[in-house]
C-alpha cells in the first residue's frame, strides 16, 4: 500500500467518523426539542389527561384498611374505581360516598374473592359500569395466628382459599382484561421475610402473590403491563393490631427504624407510584414497603 492509498484511507476514515458524529449530534438535537416539546404539551394538560382518559381500577379487599386507602388514592389520582367487599356492605359504600364527595367516580360490588365466579361478577360488574380495567389491586385477604400446633384446619384451609386461591382468581382475571399498558399488583407482606413464630401458613399463602407476579409479568410479555407484587410492614390497621396487646404492638414498633407502625396511606402511596405513568418499568418485582424493618 502506497503512502497515497494509506492518506486517502485516513481521509476517509476521518470523514466517515466525522459524518457519523453530526448525524449522530442532529439525532441528538432533534430528540432533545421532541422530549421538550412532549414535555411542554404534558405540563399544561391537566393530571387526568396526561395518564389517559379511561383509566379504571378494580381493588379487592377495599372497604377498610390498606384497600380503602388504596381506593380512594387512585381516585384522587383520576381513577375510577370499583371497590369491592365480602361482608362489609355498609363500610365499602362509604368509601364509595368519600371519593364522589371528593369529586371521583366509584362503584361498590361484593364478592367473595376465594368464589372465581364471585370473581368473575366482580369484573363484570366493573365493565359494566366503566367499560373496562386498566389496574388490578388484589389487596383482599386475611390473617389467622397460632403455632403450627394450634393452627386448625378451618383456619389454615381459610387463609389458603382467601389469600391464595383468591389472588390467583384476581390476578388471573386481571390478565384476562387489563387493557394493554395497564398494571397488576398483588399484596404479599414483609412477614414473608420476617419470618415471625405463629405467622408461618399466613406468610405461606402470602409469598404467592410474589410468586405470581414474577411469572405473570412474563406471561404478558409485549402489551406493556406491569405486574408487581407490594409488601407491606408492620401497618396501623385491625388486621395487624387485632389480638394484640399494647405492649407486643410496641415491640414490633421498636424493630423499625421510623419506630411507628405505617400508614395505609404509606401503601397507598406506593401504590400509586407503581401505577403512574413513571412506574410502568417496575415489573416482575417484589416492593417491600416497611419503614426497613426488614
Amino acid at each position: 500500500m502506497t503512502n497515497e492509498d494509506k492518506n486517502n484511507g485516513s481521509q476517509s476514515e476521518s470523514l466517515s467518523r466525522r459524518n457519523m458524529l453530526t448525524a449522530a449530534a442532529v439525532a441528538s438535537a432533534a430528540g432533545a426539542m421532541a422530549f421538550q416539546a412532549n414535555a411542554q404539551t404534558a405540563g399544561a394538560a391537566p393530571a387526568a389527561a396526561r395518564q389517559g382518559d379511561r383509566k379504571v381500577a378494580v381493588v379487592t379487599g377495599s372497604s377498610r384498611g390498606i384497600g380503602a386507602a388504596i381506593a380512594k388514592r387512585l381516585a384522587c389520582d383520576g381513577y375510577k374505581v370499583t371497590v369491592n367487599c365480602v361482608v362489609n356492605r355498609d363500610l365499602a359504600a362509604a368509601v364509595v360516598r368519600d371519593i364522589k364527595a371528593a369529586g371521583g367516580d366509584a362503584i361498590w360490588e361484593q364478592a367473595d374473592v376465594s368464589d372465581p365466579a364471585a370473581v368473575r361478577r366482580l369484573f363484570d360488574a366493573n365493565d359494566k359500569a366503566f367499560g373496562g380495567v386498566d389496574v388490578v389491586v388484589s389487596n383482599a385477604g386475611i390473617m389467622r395466628l397460632a403455632p403450627f400446633r394450634d393452627m386448625t384446619d378451618q383456619d389454615f384451609g381459610r387463609m389458603v382459599d382467601v389469600n391464595m386461591k383468591g389472588g390467583f382468581y384476581v390476578m388471573r382475571e386481571g390478565a384476562r382484561r387489563v387493557r394493554n399498558g395497564g398494571r397488576i399488583i398483588g399484596l404479599s407482606s414483609s412477614i414473608t421475610q420476617l419470618r415471625s413464630p405463629t405467622y408461618g401458613p399466613y406468610a405461606a399463602t402470602k409469598i404467592a402473590h410474589e410468586i405470581y407476579a414474577n411469572i405473570l409479568a412474563k406471561e404478558l410479555e409485549g402489551k406493556q403491563i406491569s405486574v408487581n407484587a407490594m409488601a407491606p410492614g408492620l401497618v396501623n390497621t385491625t388486621l395487624f393490631t387485632d389480638g394484640k396487646t399494647e405492649a407486643q404492638i410496641a415491640g414490633f414498633v421498636q424493630r423499625t427504624p421510623h419506630k411507628r407502625l405505617g400508614e395505609p396511606s404509606d401503601i397507598a402511596d406506593v401504590v400509586s407510584v407503581l401505577c403512574g405513568k413513571d412506574g410502568g418499568w417496575v415489573n416482575g418485582q417484589t416492593i417491600f414497603a416497611n419503614g426497613g424493618v426488614v
